[in-house]
């Protein structure tokens, strides 16, 4: 950061020898006050335009800087933002708290958003409808492609910048744990919750204690989707959301024309030819922030019951519906599927 970084006090001259010698990826230096708050920016344009302007080189940096630039407040980072920044040519940005005080400087040629989350991936289920395939593999371990099931979504999590993530096993966990390990050979932090009886679809997240992040990304191991994790989570954040449920559309195809009818079923309002009608199911996958893990019992709970719950004490529940691919293979049919599937997706 100190190589973009000058106090208001420094010379044009002296700045001019820092662009020169440094060789700056987009000559940009930003300026910052005695009480190191970002005050402007500087380019060689701008030196260049001072001089002819008659401004002398021995003159301090403030008369030449720009006062109105871009800039980053640090709870406003996100891969939207970001990507607009570099389509506007601009690879270098500060981040600044609410003083405005400098924080970092984002070097846009290398820097990769990291999804502030701390995922559990539920991966204790005996997968029973897919026996004989499950009797001596745990369904997340069985192959899609050239990888696991369970593969699949913890290098996509990856790829969107998550790092911690808790698998909760039971059923031949041990196999999990031998595959993955601590995660360190994928740059991951993976650690393991270990249920001693069934707890549910999210009863075992309460045995967590140490999430880092204030939200938590909670996702069935079994999926094959190319949800978009970066979307989901600022649709979360914008709506200042306590949960989001990922859902995934359902057609039903009505094959006659379907009449509405008043009360006493004899006035026909109006007649609808094969009609087809939409609903949301939950895909899976939920953000929750992790003051929602206090509602989970110590005891058995599904996700239903939680969200049922929070709906119960007016808390803010909403709904992102999934607009790529989503298949749950709970079947041996969505299994075949899944195989077919696998040789186009992008994941």
């Amino acid at each position: 950061m100190n190589n973009h970084l000058i106090p208001e006090t420094l010379t044009i001259k002296e700045a001019l020898s820092i662009i020169d010698e440094q060789g700056l990826i987009a000559n940009v230096l930003f300026v910052v006050n005695q009480e190191q708050k970002l005050v402007g920016a500087l380019t060689d344009g701008d030196i260049r335009r001072g001089l002819l302007k008659g401004i002398g080189i021995n003159e301090t940096v403030d008369q030449v800087m720009m006062t109105d630039f871009k800039y980053l407040q640090q709870d406003n980072i996100t891969p939207q933002v970001l990507e607009y920044f570099r389509k506007e040519g601009i690879f270098f940005v500060p981040v600044v708290d609410s003083n405005f005080a400098l924080i970092e400087i984002l070097n846009l040629y290398k820097y990769k958003f990291t999804l502030p989350v701390d995922v559990v991936l539920m991966a204790g289920g005996k997968g029973q409808r897919l026996l004989p395939l499950t009797q001596n593999t745990p369904k997340p371990l069985l192959k899609i492609g050239e990888k696991p099931i369970i593969e699949h979504n913890v290098d996509r999590l990856a790829a969107h910048g998550v790092c911690n993530i808790y698998l909760s096993i039971n059923y031949l966990g041990d196999q999990l744990v031998n595959h993955f390990g601590d995660g360190a050979s994928r740059e991951l932090s993976i650690r393991y919750i270990r249920e001693e009886k069934p707890l549910g679809t999210i009863g075992s997240v309460k045995l967590v204690e140490d999430f880092e992040n204030d939200v938590i990304l909670i996702m069935n191991s079994d999926l094959l989707t190319t949800i978009d994790f970066y979307e989901f989570y600022t649709e979360f954040k914008g709506q200042d959301a306590d949960m989001a449920i990922a859902a995934t559309s359902y057609h039903v195809d009505i094959p006659y024309a379907v009449m509405e009818v008043d009360g006493d079923n004899t006035t026909v309002r109006s007649l609808k030819e094969k009609p087809r009608y939409t609903y949301y199911s939950s895909a899976g996958i939920y953000l929750m922030k992790r003051s929602m893990v206090a509602h989970i019992p110590d005891s058995f709970f599904d996700v239903t019951d939680l969200i049922e719950t929070l709906i119960g004490m007016k808390k803010k529940v909403i709904s992102f519906p999934i607009l790529g691919y989503w298949l749950d293979i709970g079947k041996h049919e969505d299994y075949r599927k899944a195989q077919e599937d696998i040789k186009h997706l992008k994941l």
